[in-house]
């Protein structure tokens, strides 16, 4: 993709975090984003200068009709609430992958660690087994296998996986929800993490740029192209939370998060229902090298810690609106 003024750019979940980081990201270099929105209207109004197409994601011809033209489709679409995830996922999917043949589109897909089980762990490798242990891991093992077989057929894909999500427009994660309270000043800060044990987190807008980057390179990437990120590694399981409290200016409670509390929940949240699922994540240092990534690109995009979490806050009403800046006090903050 080299004349990017000439590019369409078609994102399906714009509305979302991952999916609108990519669409600002390309849209800042240029390029066309044409988005599919179920109220264009409304989604037009909050989020202007994308051209926004009144339409379903599971509406065959709607994503079709959208994909006209379009060199690059970004699957980042969910459904919400964590909701019919088994009904929902994988026919959207397959639209996506009929438009993009159709039109001759590239097809980006935002990944996670949810295809991998427990016997992967702890160093996850693109080509590491996935024997998922939950119903949404085995989507997600599925959404790639489709992705895979359609790339013999024509299909140009690359797939992004990466650690638990934050970042501005990050609603429904670890970090919204467990940590902190959105809308709310951080006086405690809730730790999922077991003491001792790593934990690896993605921070969208870094995300949004491997993925652009990628994509600018995509001529020289085979069909089906595989690659971990790196992001920011909780070694101990403490980095996370004490960059939130240095954000929050310090002096915040900081206590263990109450699992006991998630089974009794789970039958009436959807939310908690997704934390009793994938709580395994939290049991061992799991992690994802990126040499795949750096080999190619040269380099992460690694936005720092304190910055990215201090942006996430403010975007959750957890602080209030001001300039970013870095506070001091994290030793290894000029390493990630």
């Amino acid at each position: 993709m080299t004349e990017h003024s000439e590019k369409i750019v078609l994102v399906l979940g714009a509305t979302g975090g991952v999916g609108g980081a990519v669409a600002r990201g390309v849209v800042a270099r240029g390029w066309q984003v044409r988005a599919l929105s179920r109220n264009a209207a409304e989604a037009r109004a909050k989020m202007p200068g994308f051209e926004w197409v009144q339409g379903d994601a599971m509406n065959a011809r709607d994503v079709m009709a959208a994909a006209e033209g379009a060199d690059l489709i970004v699957h980042a679409v969910n459904p919400p609430a964590y909701r019919d995830w088994e009904k929902l996922v994988l026919p959207m999917l397959d639209n996506t992958i009929a438009a993009a043949r159709a039109v001759g589109a590239r097809i980006v897909l935002p990944g996670t660690v949810y295809n991998f089980g427990p016997d992967a762990f702890p160093i996850l490798k693109e080509d590491s087994p996935q024997h998922p242990v939950t119903k949404k891991g085995a989507i997600r093992v599925e959404m790639e296998k489709r992705l895979e077989a359609a790339s013999h057929d024509g299909v140009q894909v690359i797939i992004v996986r990466a650690g638990d999500y934050f970042g501005p427009g990050a609603g429904n994660t670890w970090f919204a929800q467990g940590y902190v309270t959105p809308g709310k000043p951080v006086t405690s800060i809730r730790n999922p993490a077991r003491r001792g044990i790593g934990h690896q987190w993605a921070y969208l807008p870094d995300v949004a740029e491997t993925m652009i980057a990628l994509v600018e390179r995509g001529d020289r990437l085979p069909p089906f192209a595989v690659f971990h990120m790196g992001g920011f590694w909780d070694e101990d399981g403490s980095r996370m939370a004490a960059a939130i409290n240095r954000a929050a200016g310090g002096g915040a409670k900081q206590r263990a998060f109450p699992w006991w509390m998630v089974p009794l929940a789970a039958p009436f949240v959807p939310f908690m229902r997704e934390l009793k699922e994938m709580r395994y994540l939290w049991w061992a240092p799991l992690r994802m090298p990126n040499a795949r990534l750096v080999a190619e690109l040269g380099r992460e995009p690694q936005t720092p810690i304190d910055e990215a979490v201090q942006t996430t806050l403010i975007s959750l009403g957890c602080l209030p609106e001001r300039a970013v800046t870095v506070p001091q006090g994290d030793p290894a903050q000029a390493a990630r």
